[in-house]
């Protein structure tokens, strides 16, 4: 499996002395799918921002195989040399650019040329079942086209680590459940490591094995979901399990 572990190492974050994270340590084994769980305002996403390098922690350190990769407001490693690609809540694509343009400018950083990185893009576009859809802008396309396209930028760059940012917000049940489907397969494929922040119980036991449950900015239990399900200690599992025991399926 591609990618060396990433470590959290009692991280903290700050925005104008609101501390957001507090002492937050955890590891992502290449391989294993994580789901980052919490109630809004925790620090799920802040957790993702860090891991790609687009945030600075306030305290702590991010490792990458033993290595500091960002240390207090320093980023030792930048965002395209971790390896990692992020899909955002809002999914920034640019509304202006086509489709297949929006995925070439998430190959703006590789040293490639233009033709490799256009077979690249074509490639992702096809994996994520839009290569019809290439010349499109992105507000002609329906929610599920339009994560598509996100998904298909990330997977370009052919990262270790995909980072899913609540991805799945706003689209109906047969979308959704369609879109867990095939990123799990696609995470097969390529073999890519997925870390999602969800509020879902389905997405995230559908598409992780392992979590980490987030209450005011601290760490409360981390390791593999199907055993933290048998005794949780969080409100947030506590609420999943009782969730999944309603459905046909159980756990």
């Amino acid at each position: 499996m591609n990618g060396d572990p990433f470590q959290f190492c009692s991280v903290s974050k700050a925005y104008n002395g609101h501390a957001v994270l507090s002492e937050v340590s955890f590891t992502v084994t290449a391989g294993e799918h994580t789901a980052i769980l919490g109630g809004s305002g925790c620090g799920k996403s802040t957790v993702l921002r860090l891991l790609a390098g687009l945030e600075v922690p306030s305290a702590g350190r991010i490792l990458r195989k033993g290595q500091p990769i960002s240390e207090p407001n320093r980023i030792l490693t930048p965002p395209h040399l971790r390896g990692v690609a992020m899909v955002f809540q809002d999914l920034a694509l640019w509304p202006n650019l086509s489709v297949l343009g929006n995925v070439l400018l998430g190959l703006a950083g590789i040293s490639q040329s233009a033709r490799e990185k256009r077979t690249r893009a074509v490639e992702a576009l096809d994996l994520c079942g839009i290569e019809n859809l290439a010349d499109r802008k992105p507000g002609t396309l329906s929610g599920g086209q339009q994560q598509r396209a996100a998904l298909a930028r990330a997977i370009a760059a052919r990262p270790a680590f995909l980072l899913l940012d609540e991805p799945f917000s706003g689209l109906d049940l047969v979308t959704k459940t369609r879109l867990v489907r095939e990123i799990a397969d696609l995470a097969s494929q390529r073999e890519l490591t997925v870390l999602l922040v969800s509020h879902d119980p389905l997405e995230a036991t559908t598409l992780c094995r392992s979590a980490v449950v987030l209450e005011n900015g601290r760490v409360q239990e981390t390791g593999k979901l199907e055993n933290l399900l048998r005794t949780p200690q969080s409100e947030m599992l506590r609420v999943f399990r009782d969730h999944l025991r309603e459905l046909p399926s159980g756990i």
